[in-house]
């Protein structure tokens, strides 16, 4: 492509037909980014009757939403997501593509870039522009140490990991272009078959979406320990996650594990129980705005990375934590 202008949001749709968060989350950062390129920002809007949605995603920054509209898009197979995701790229022909860090993201990403003949830095942690070039930020060395890329080639991408970025204050009363673009799929290129979906059952804050999250590890001493973890993450409307070695042990479910080979969570506040912080959990909590650690052991690595710490034995520290979480909850 030639040309190129503006900042592309691959926007995406929640399994209720609701507006992901991380498109507006996306969009605030493109808004940032093009007014820095002097660009507009755009966005392309996928799905099966998803048109309504786009109003929205103008509110939340986008100067024009590429619709894009096909019963073949109604859920997320890459075989008919990937062709309608160039084809919108290529009517806006943006400088700038980025994607969430999602299920769908992992799988987009690598693949339009493939077809853009160009490439993507992956779960991305910050975005700035450079020399009028996009420089992305990722957690390298398991979390350990930052690094920065750059990209050559054009249009230049980038997966953005979930709520690293503030989304922009909606504006109803902002005016922005919608086009529809004709996805021109073929149901024959589409090789698989989604045939069945199984939801797993959950209470309460999604971990993933969770402004508070509380955490155990090894030290918790066993399954019980995490009935403690449940009332505290209660009380300040938080999720519960859990170290690997904790979810090994058969302490807490396998879907809250937290870490490198877990899921990766961005809370305001991360309270960190008897985990020692080894580099491949610390990868899952990279995001977090402010960890407090409570760890006996006064050289544990978990320290090194928050912003409080308590010295001690969880049991002992926690019940007088509670009383007072309790006592501010009742005022």
């Amino acid at each position: 492509m030639a040309n190129e202008s503006g900042v592309l949001v691959i926007a995406e749709v929640s399994e209720d037909g609701s507006l992901a968060g991380i498109s507006l989350e996306l969009l605030g950062a493109a808004r940032r980014l093009a007014d820095k390129l002097g660009q507009p920002v755009q966005a392309a809007l996928l799905g099966q009757d998803v048109e309504a949605l786009a109003p929205q995603l103008v509110a939340g920054g986008a100067d024009k939403v590429y619709v894009v509209d096909d019963p073949l898009l109604a859920q997320y197979q890459g075989d008919a997501f990937v062709p309608a995701a160039e084809k919108a790229c290529r009517e806006a022909n943006p400088t700038v593509v980025l994607l969430g860090q999602t299920i769908i993201g992992r799988d987009l990403a690598p693949r339009l870039a493939a077809r853009l003949d160009t490439a993507v830095a992956m779960d991305c942690l910050d975005l700035a522009i450079a020399d009028g070039r996009l420089v992305m930020t990722r957690a390298a060395y398991g979390g350990n140490a930052n690094a920065q890329y750059t990209c050559k080639c054009l249009p230049q991408m980038a997966s953005v990991r979930v709520k690293s970025q503030e989304p922009l204050p909606p504006d109803s009363s902002r005016q922005g272009e919608v086009v529809k673009v004709a996805a021109g799929l073929d149901a024959s290129a589409i090789r698989t078959k989604i045939i069945d979906r199984r939801k797993e059952k959950a209470e309460g804050v999604r971990l993933e979406d969770a402004e508070v999250v509380v955490a155990g590890g090894r030290g918790m001493g066993g399954a019980e320990g995490f009935q403690v973890l449940e009332e505290l993450a209660g009380l300040m409307g938080g999720a519960v996650g859990a170290s690997r070695a904790a979810c090994d042990l058969g302490w807490y479910p396998v879907p809250q594990q937290i870490g490198l080979t877990g899921k990766v969570v961005s809370p305001a506040l991360y309270i960190a129980v008897a985990i020692s912080g080894a580099s491949q959990h610390m990868a899952g909590v990279s995001g977090a705005k402010s960890v407090v650690a409570i760890n006996k052991d006064p050289e544990a690595n978990i320290f090194r990375f928050s912003r409080f710490g308590v010295v001690g034995d969880w049991k002992a520290v926690l019940p007088a934590f509670l009383d007072k979480v309790r006592e501010l909850k009742a005022q």
